[in-house]
Parts: C-alpha cells; structure tokens; sequence
C-alpha cells in the first residue's frame, strides 16, 4: 500500500490534522512542531493526542512526520541563534514523545559565510547535546537545494554530520524530490544511479522518508522552489518510477507541494492510480 500524506495544520488540534488527512484518503501526514517562521509552541492537550494515536491505529497510518520551524539554524555564526536552534529542538523532542515511535525532520541550517565544515560541526555539536538515550523519536536531516549557504547540499556533507553524531541510531535521511534535483542529482533521468551513489555515501538504509515534491526549476537550479506533482520540471513519468521504485516504495512518501486540501486529494488520487500494488 502506498504510504502517502501531505502537510497539515497543528493549529486546529492533532486528532482534527488525522480527520483531514482520511477526508483525503491519506495514511500519513506532516506537520510542523510550532509557527514554521516562529518560535513559540502551542501546548499540547494530551487526550486530543491519544485521540490521534486511536485513530492512526485502527486506520494503519503510515508514521507521521514533525517538521521543525525554519527559524531552527543550528550551524549559524551566532551563538544566540545556536542556542535558540538546541533549546528548540529538545523542547520538540520531548513532546514528540506523546506521539512516540515517529519522526521528527529539520533543516540542517546555514552556515553564513563560515564554510560547510564549521558549519557540520556546530550541527553535530547541537545534535549530541540534544539526542537521548530513551527517545522514540528517529531525527532525520533533510537534503537541500544548495541555497545559498546550505549545508546538506551533498550527500557527502550530509554523511559527515551523521559520522560526527554519537547516538546514531537516532538519526536518518528524508529525501526531497525537489531539493535533490535543484542540488544536481538527476533523478528524473538516473534514479538508479542517484540512489546507487546515496547508497555508497550514506546507506540506504538511513533513508526513512520521502518529500515528494515537483520542481519549478531545472537540474541543478539551487533554487528550491516546488511545483505540484506533474507540473514541474521532475515530471509524473519519474515520480511514478520513484513511488514504484524497489528501493523507496515502502517508504511513507509526504507531499509539500503548493496546495489545499483539496488540491492535496487530487494528488494523492493522481498518485495512487500510478502506484503498482502488485509490487508490493
């Protein structure tokens, strides 16, 4: 079965985003952990929670996947806005552990004019002083566009953060789409070749979820900028091939493409009439 969602809204409550995500016929969704352009986080009401875990249950979702604010840079110059990145990531891990056993995403963050390398090792610095033990929760870096000054560009700067970090068992990857193909990698054309290379740099198996997403830009673009599903430079010929792919098909695949709830059905409608059953 496809595991497959898009990007809810927390604001109206957690058992409300998993209501939405079956009105869509969705068996997962994202959602960020606070006000993505913000810091402060709302409080969280336990039963509306356990509410949402009932409903995952007997419904078989897929995990669900928190994705940390934009504001989180936890490789910049400042150690202010260091400081804010580590406070804010414990804080969201420790109220992940209501929904445990699932994942938590987030930027690796810019590193302003000090270099990747500084860069990787102020991410790895936050990481181990935030990861415990106990958690449920499995982290993952996110693979960027190259932006700017993102770090996370390469498979290569991705693979020394997880080198530097000492709980690695709490760690993993999310693909997206639209973020590899603007970093160079050509998965419209080369997908076994792209995740022949991810293999030998990361491992495979450190790749726990997919961000589905087109790509307003071409090959190589660096610029981020997504598009619905078919509607982009990527294309729905390749798409297919991902969601179908072997080695990726199993994965819960998460849709942040530029849509309502109702663009987000049709999509996912769009996706499931491509996805071969039969393979599973």
């Amino acid at each position: 079965m496809l595991k497959i969602g898009c990007h809810l809204s927390v604001s109206k409550g957690f058992l409300a985003m998993g209501k939405d995500a079956l009105k869509i016929h969705a068996n997962t969704f994202q959602f960020f952990t606070r006000n993505p352009r913000g810091s402060k986080a709302k409080e969280i009401n336990s039963d509306d929670v356990q509410a949402l875990l009932e409903l995952m249950d007997e419904n078989q979702f897929a995990l669900v996947l928190a994705h940390a604010p934009y504001t989180l840079n936890a490789c910049s110059a400042d150690e202010s806005t260091r400081s804010f990145a580590a406070e804010t990531m414990a804080d969201d891990l420790t109220r992940m552990e209501l929904l445990p056993n699932n994942l938590y995403n987030f930027h690796p963050g810019n590193h302003v004019g000090q270099g990747a390398e500084k860069g990787i090792e102020w991410i790895a610095a936050m990481l181990n002083s935030v990861l415990k033990p106990e958690q449920q929760t499995t982290v993952l870096l996110e693979t960027m566009a190259g932006k700017g000054t993102e770090v996370g560009r390469t498979f290569e700067e991705l693979r020394l953060i997880l080198d530097s970090i000492e709980l690695k068992e709490k760690m993993g990857i999310c693909l997206d789409t639209c973020h590899v193909f603007d970093a160079g990698y050509d998965i419209a054309d080369s997908l076994d070749e792209v995740l022949a290379r991810f293999d030998k740099i990361i491992g495979l198996d450190r790749l726990r979820a997919v961000h589905l997403n087109d790509s307003l830009n071409p090959l190589g673009s660096h610029k981020d900028r997504h598009a619905r599903i078919g509607e982009g430079k990527i294309g729905l010929a390749a798409i297919t091939r991902i969601i179908n792919h072997p080695l990726l098909r199993n994965l819960p695949f998460y849709l942040e493409t530029p849509n309502d709830l109702d663009g987000y059905a049709a999509e996912i409608k769009l996706l499931r009439s491509v996805y071969h059953q039969n393979n599973s």
